[in-house]
């Protein structure tokens, strides 16, 4: 599932051609994906000037000069591509059409149909079931030490799940988690509530680093993720740990007392860690 870098890259190739524009077209070509489209998705849109956008945690929200937001989640395999009108053929298990008065169209492509479209009035985006009750944003300037150790406070799961809970903070996913972990020199073992303190002065800036460095490299791409334009994310190739398992240890070069990059199973997700620098 596409995670907070990627999330952001979509939103922002999204923002590139459609903040100020005016859709002349719409098309929603069933009623449903995860959940049922608002009946009237289509008409709604068409017609209407994007006047802006803003990502929530794993989601993009769409403003519209008419008072209300479209909530997009891209899921397992959603994508957004956005194209000049007439390029191509509309793309296989392609949902959902947009078109601009200025010659671009945007496709919403999703093969398993794991996203969801929904429509919310915009003063009310924080009310949405999806988005309710979710933590803080970890590039916003709130989110600090003295934040994630006020929330990890008590907290017995391991550090890695407690990261991963989208009320302690939003957007995080397996791979970055796994990605700031090692940075701050934290085992993904370690129980949440020994991190407040000096352990998450490090953890936090480390979260901070890796979201930042990911999004300028537009993501990373595993299996069905690419960026608006179609191109693939290149954070991949600056992992550390993640997918590294039997692999040296970037930090230890395979000295004294380190067998390389570990992977163990956590909540049924893979982890990848270095036992002698994280603890």
């Amino acid at each position: 599932m596409p995670e907070l870098p990627e999330v952001e890259t979509v939103m922002r190739g999204l923002q590139a051609r459609l903040e100020g524009r005016v859709l002349v077209r719409a098309v929603a070509r069933r009623p449903d994906l995860r959940w049922p489209l608002p009946p009237d998705l289509a008409e709604r849109l068409t017609g209407a000037r994007v006047a802006g956008f803003r990502r929530r945690a794993k989601y993009i929200l769409m403003r519209l000069d008419s008072g209300w937001s479209v909530l997009i989640h891209l899921g397992m395999s959603g994508r957004m591509l956005v194209e000049p009108v007439g390029r191509n053929a509309i793309a296989e298990h392609e949902h959902i059409e947009l078109e601009t008065a200025d010659g671009w169209r945007v496709g919403f492509v999703d093969p398993r149909r794991f996203g969801s479209v929904d429509l919310i009035e915009t003063h009310r985006e924080d009310t949405h079931r999806l988005l309710a009750g979710l933590g803080p944003e970890p590039l916003d300037d709130g989110f600090s030490a003295a934040t994630l150790s006020a929330v990890l406070k008590g907290k017995k799961t391991p550090i890695k799940a407690a990261l991963l809970d989208q009320k302690v903070v939003a957007g995080l996913g397996n791979i970055y988690v796994c990605e700031a972990l090692f940075r701050a020199g934290i085992s993904p073992l370690r129980l949440a509530h020994t991190v407040p303190g000096a352990r998450a002065k490090r953890l936090v800036p480390a979260i901070k680093q890796t979201l930042t460095e990911a999004i300028a490299a537009g993501g990373s791409s595993l299996r069905d993720y690419v960026q608006t334009n179609g191109e693939l994310g290149y954070f991949q190739h600056a992992w550390t740990v993640y997918g590294r398992e039997g692999e040296p240890c970037p930090a230890c070069e395979t000295g004294d007392g380190c067998d390389g990059v570990r992977r163990i199973v956590q909540s049924g997700r893979s982890t990848f860690y270095c036992a002698r620098t994280q603890r």
